[in-house]
């Protein structure tokens, strides 16, 4: 490619060989688990594996979960795996394993379930309304809200 190009083809090798290597053929499974699930089971569980049986179709998919949690999601089972096949676009996925485990995983810190906090709005108006005035003419809302977070942080950084 010429210029810059997209950080994700630098690294895309890369990540699909650490999915397949657990089963993700489908890696969006994994990157956007929230959208796929909801947020509510989202904070709840967290995909480990994909293990394929002998037969070729119907794969089991191992997912982890706060022992807390385990009953609330055992009863959620089908919706979820209605909403993970839906990711795959046919039913790739005919169980769905649960492994309970302790709010921060196997080893503290591998698996923690609750997304880090999002940082402080700016306490500043002034720099607030000069990261606005720079996306106002983005019509497309989410956009928008990036560029103004973008213009935000570039104001507010430290400067050396």
């Amino acid at each position: 490619m010429r210029g810059f190009e997209p950080a994700y083809g630098l690294v895309k090798d890369a990540v699909r060989t650490a999915g397949e290597a657990r089963g993700f053929a489908v890696a969006r499974l994994l990157t956007h688990w929230a959208e796929a699930v909801g947020e509510d089971m989202a904070r709840k569980t967290r995909p480990v594996k994909i293990g394929y049986g002998k037969g070729g179709m119907g794969a089991t998919l191992t997912l982890l979960v706060k022992a807390a949690e385990a009953p609330m999601v055992q009863m959620a089972l089908p919706q979820l795996k209605e909403r993970v096949n839906a990711v795959y676009g046919y039913n790739a996925i005919n169980h769905i394993h649960l492994t309970q485990t302790a709010a921060t995983g196997f080893s503290e810190g591998q698996a923690e379930f609750t997304p880090a906090p999002k940082a402080p709005a700016s306490a500043d108006p002034a720099t607030r309304a000069k990261a606005q005035a720079v996306a106002d003419k983005v019509t497309d809302p989410g956009l928008r809200a990036a560029l103004e977070q973008l213009a935000e942080n570039i104001l507010t950084r430290p400067r050396s």
